[in-house]
């Protein structure tokens, strides 16, 4: 008897420990003893009792195993971009900015713009005009020369990249090229690309240029088709990042894409989650895309490019993929039209400000489409030609378009119904609304 009951104790205590090992703790429950004389009852005297319960302490002295900890979730975000077309100064512009001080302001230019700033994350302009350095004195069309006073005005704007490769850029020749890239030195939060100040060789080790939003690494690349020229000035080159080819005598081939952009772009793609290609391309005033346009959108997003945003016709042209043949897959704005100017044509007056979406999440960074597009604007200068304000599409009325500058300085008889009907054909379902635009940034994922 005294055996069995040894032994019964005994599996009671291993029952015991096993509890308290796997399960962190035992859930003690109060026996009832009953005292019974059948052999198959369990009778348990008080020494057993004590030694039970003297197994049960040294088996909680035991160390426990921790509980596993749960996998972290991946934390989903969007990244915001937006881009607006040819910064382009002209001497309306200028005097528009000039103060009673003879002191110049520029910040009127993106007054209208702030929130849609505020909100993205990347901010990209193409500064059409070369700021040159302004003891050179001010110029307008053909050969340009703008106040340093709007760079100050972009970056108090808040835009954090600025387009520079331009057919402008060597309109003060590399003189103004380097006073340009100097000037941006003031401003070392801004993403400078297309100029440079020290020479570009022609190899793999080029300078990518790149912007780091929130642990996501963006390449940023710009190019121009010429700098008014046929031929590259000997100054100029690696100062400037060309689009087409070009022989050992700087003579461009227009309808060749510079071998350059596809290094670049394999490059970009190494160092960076996303790349974006800027060019300067296209036919000026013409709403659709050129021939070579078109195959340069398919080599570069061949080459890996993910998102190819076009300046230069000074209007808007359509948005659309480009679905290379090796699989690849990129957005193509194909001109943002201008963004200030005093022009004379009335289709150089509407504009597109793009607006990007990228999703991160643990599978990658891809383009959310129902959160991408186009905002449509309105450059808006009166009979003086100073530019009063870039006006949002859906916010331009049939007075203002009566009282637009242009009737009288370009002779063109502007209307809210061609504005409106030259969005819907341009760039039809790509159309955003700025409710639309704000309600959707910075969406939150759990």
């Amino acid at each position: 008897m005294h055996i069995m009951k040894t032994l019964k104790i005994c599996l009671i205590t291993l029952l015991i420990c096993l509890l308290l090992t796997l399960g962190g703790g035992v859930l003690v429950h109060t026996l009832s003893l009953e005292e019974a004389d059948s052999a198959s009852t369990l009778n348990l005297t008080s020494e057993a009792v004590q030694e039970v319960s003297e197994a049960s302490s040294v088996s909680e002295s035991l160390p426990t195993s921790e509980p596993l900890p749960l996998p972290e979730t991946f934390p989903e975000k969007d990244i915001t971009l937006m881009a607006v077309g040819d910064n382009l100064i002209h001497m309306g512009i200028i005097k528009t900015g000039r103060q009673k001080d003879d002191s110049y302001n520029f910040s009127f230019l993106f007054d209208n713009i702030s929130d849609f700033l505020n909100a993205a994350d990347i901010k990209i302009i193409n500064q059409e005009t070369i700021l040159g350095g302004n003891q050179l004195g001010f110029s307008g069309f053909p050969r340009f020369n703008s106040p340093t006073e709007v760079g100050d005005a972009i970056a108090d704007a808040g835009f954090n990249v600025v387009l520079h490769a331009s057919n402008h850029s060597a309109d003060k020749e590399l003189e103004g090229l380097l006073n340009c890239t100097d000037f941006w030195k003031t401003y070392p939060e801004i993403l400078i690309t297309g100029i440079y100040a020290d020479k570009q060789g022609e190899e793999e080790n080029r300078e990518i240029p790149l912007l780091v939003i929130d642990d996501v690494t963006f390449a940023i690349l710009n190019y121009t088709y010429s700098t008014n020229s046929e031929t590259i000035p000997s100054s100029i080159v690696g100062h400037i990042n060309m689009l087409c080819s070009y022989d050992e005598n700087n003579h461009l081939d227009f309808t060749s894409l510079n071998p350059q952009v596809l290094t670049d772009i394999a490059r970009a793609k190494e160092l960076a989650d996303v790349v974006i290609v800027c060019p300067h391309w296209g036919t000026e005033y013409t709403t659709k895309p050129s021939r070579y346009q078109q195959e340069f959108a398919q080599q570069m997003t061949e080459a890996g490019a993910d998102l190819i945003i076009g300046t230069h016709p000074h209007v808007v042209q359509p948005v659309e993929w480009i679905d290379a043949p090796n699989g690849n897959r990129a957005l193509c704005y194909y001109s943002l039209g201008n963004y200030a100017s005093t022009q004379k044509k009335g289709l150089t007056m509407l504009e597109a400000m793009a607006w990007i979406t990228f999703h991160v999440s643990e599978d990658g960074v891809t383009i959310q489409p129902e959160h991408t597009g186009a905002v449509p604007m309105v450059c808006h200068y009166n009979n003086r030609v100073r530019l009063e304000k870039i006006y949002l599409l859906e916010e331009y009325t049939d007075k203002l378009a009566a009282a637009h500058g242009i009737r009288s300085y370009g002779n063109v008889n502007l209307t809210l119904e061609e504005l409106l009907n030259w969005s819907d054909e341009i760039l039809g379902d790509w159309v955003l609304t700025k409710e639309f635009v704000l309600s959707q940034s910075h969406c939150e994922y759990q």
